[in-house]
């Protein structure tokens, strides 16, 4: 179906009460947002404040186990398999690494030919090779050209192996990967790690150059930048929730500009914790396969599969 050129790409991102409980306690609760689409929403906080389970649950890769959010109109935790297939993953530790041992060029041509597969429409598997060669070559330069990626101006060109990138070069082929499928909502990890302060102003240049085409972005950071939608996790264990607000950075003394709240209670996040995003992104999923409503048909077991499959780019 194509999409309605009068409607944004973006997706709207809401939170109510949004919560997940870990073994050992809350993860995050009382999580309030409200994010219209295109938005840079910048999820702010110390390693081990729930960051990354916050960042899983609002793209339906973690159950959350109170209040609720949606993603464009779509329910959480009830429809996670439809906002699965309208977000895409950058680089998030443990659940959508870049392989070390492939290239640029390798990357690429396995995450186009993973999403003919899952995501081609009918029409697009009955063209001709040399048809659907151009539209998948389209759609990678098209992807490099967002993500601000010169395959010429790496070392050994697409035959690059990712081993050898630079930080900010790893972290432009992460985007690019995910907005091969031209998702309504990217999701990144650690977005300012290991990045100079030029590299830090550069991936957030990015990021905002990406809400701006109409992508909406969720991004973890340590520290938000100018002009996006903060939230502010914390990771004082054993205090009961005190609602920080979220809000735009840098413009925390207007109390009109606290779009939302979010407060932690305490429980390290899923690496802090001992267990991966990954193992906990898996559970989550598996048991939503039995929990989903009766009316999302298409949230299978196998589903969950090829949702994996394509989310990793290989078994």
């Amino acid at each position: 179906m194509e999409a309605n050129p009068d409607e944004p790409h973006g997706a709207a991102v809401v939170a109510d009460g949004f919560g997940l409980k870990g073994p050992r306690g809350w993860v995050f609760r009382e999580v309030g947002l409200r994010a219209e689409p295109g938005s840079l929403v910048a999820i702010e906080g110390p390693s081990g404040s729930g960051r990354t389970c916050l960042l899983l649950a609002l793209t339906g890769r973690m159950k959350a186990h109170e209040g609720h959010a949606e993603v464009a109109g779509l329910r959480l935790p009830r429809k996670m398999a439809a906002v699965r297939r309208i977000s895409a993953l950058g680089p998030v530790p443990g659940v959508s690494d870049l392989d070390p041992a492939l290239t640029v060029d390798e990357h690429l041509r396995e995450r186009a030919l993973l999403q003919r597969r899952y995501d081609g429409s009918v029409r697009a598997l009955v063209r001709r090779p040399a048809e659907r060669a151009a539209a998948t070559r389209a759609r990678i330069d098209e992807a490099l050209a967002a993500a601000g990626l010169d395959r010429d101006a790496l070392p050994k060109s697409g035959r690059t192996s990712v081993r050898d990138l630079e930080r900010l070069e790893a972290l432009r082929l992460s985007v690019a990967l995910a907005l091969i499928g031209r998702p309504r909502v990217l999701a990144l990890d650690d977005t300012d790690l290991k990045l100079s302060d030029a590299d830090r102003a550069e991936a957030w240049a990015l990021l905002r150059s990406v809400a701006d085409a109409g992508t909406t972005v969720l991004a973890v950071c340590s520290e938000a930048p100018e002009g996006a939608l903060r939230i502010t996790t914390t990771a004082d264990a054993g205090e009961e929730p005190t609602g920080p607000r979220a809000e735009v950075a840098d413009a925390a003394d207007d109390p009109d500009d606290a779009d939302a709240a979010v407060t932690d209670g305490g429980a390290p996040d899923a690496r802090s914790a001992g267990d991966t995003p990954a193992a906990q992104a898996t559970e989550a999923t598996e048991a939503t396969d039995s929990t989903d409503d009766t009316d999302d048909t298409e949230n299978t077991v196998e589903e969950g599969e090829s949702d994996a499959f394509a989310e990793t780019g290989r078994a």
